[in-house]
């Protein structure tokens, strides 16, 4: 397995949301009305897929600066400590004030997750807040929740073109819709200037509807430029290469704690490994073994990992 080599951390720059994550934790955390019920755990920590993978990257060994807009109050503090705590350069953060900070209410049981999302900050992220200078330093450019960031949904397509044309290769992770609506006319467009497509099955499906997702990396998607890396949870993940081509790999199978951020982190596996010139079936093992390793702990950050982590995870496996 390839290391980074030391001293050569990539610079990769995160624009995107902040909020905090309270997860309430157990077996059966659905709530019903005029009832209580008691729940295993809860917790308040960092969450939003932008930050989740911001802090995976730096976990793995990449030079991390994240962009951003919080409220001036005690959840926009938090969000920026814990980014600072795990190694994320915090430097192009905003504080606004009058403004709430974003909340997600994480619904976590062993096999699944389901979120209530308050808005707040999450959309106002607009391209104003993205230095120039700052993306001449950049060797790659990440955001999550394609469909939350209202504020720069209208200027990724230019942004993107802009760092193509300056070699700075791009990632983006789509996350839900809540407005149902997928955007596939702006997702198409978005891809033919984008090095790395990473949804999650369902999201895929939603986007370019069919029965499986081998139909849509086969023949249904528009020009796209670059790989397409689809998390498929207990199967696995699949990934569409530059020349069309479509490989599989099978999942890690550990003992889940809590899968939010499973697939965030799978996120910086996929980006991490492409800055190091990974391809193919070892791009999407490392990737899984990312993800994999995630749900080891409490929230996307509780258990962030590592090269070495991922090594001992895959020497394990017989890899």
């Amino acid at each position: 397995m390839m290391r980074p080599q030391e001293g050569a951390k990539p610079v990769v720059v995160v624009a995107g949301e902040l909020n905090v994550d309270v997860i309430v934790s157990g077996n059966d955390v659905m709530p019903e009305w005029n009832r209580e019920k008691m729940v295993d755990g809860f917790e308040v920590v960092l969450g939003s897929s932008s930050a989740i993978t911001a802090c995976a990257l730096a976990s793995l060994g990449a030079d991390v600066r994240f962009v951003s807009v919080v409220g001036d109050d005690d959840f926009g503090t938090f969000c920026t400590g814990e980014l600072q705590r795990m190694g994320v350069n915090t430097e192009h953060v905003t504080r606004l004030p009058g403004i709430k900070t974003g909340v997600t209410l994480s619904l976590s049981t062993p096999a699944d997750r389901g979120l209530l999302t308050y808005a707040g900050s999450i959309p106002l992220l607009t391209p104003a807040y993205i230095p120039e200078t700052l993306l001449r330093q950049a060797e790659h450019l990440h955001f999550g929740s394609y469909y939350l960031q209202d504020g720069m949904r209208p200027h990724w397509l230019e942004l993107f073109k802009k760092l193509r044309a300056d070699r700075i290769s791009t990632s983006f992770d789509t996350g839900w819709d809540v407005a149902n609506q997928w955007d596939r006319e702006g997702i198409s467009a978005l891809l033919a200037e984008t090095d790395l497509f990473i949804p999650s099955e369902e999201e895929l499906l939603h986007i370019f509807p069919a029965d499986q997702v081998a139909s849509v990396l086969e023949s249904m998607l528009p020009s796209v430029a670059g790989m397409v890396a689809v998390k498929q949870g207990s199967r696995g993940a699949s990934l569409r290469e530059f020349d069309g081509s479509v490989i599989s790999a099978a999942p890690y199978v550990v003992t889940p704690v809590d899968t939010t951020g499973a697939g965030d982190c799978f996120n910086a596996g996929i980006i991490y490994g492409y800055l190091l010139d990974r391809r193919g079936e070892e791009l999407l093992r490392f990737a899984n073994a990312c993800g994999a390793l995630s749900t080891l702990g409490v929230g996307g950050t509780g258990s962030l990992p590592t090269v070495e982590t991922v090594s001992r995870l895959q020497a394990g496996h017989g890899q």
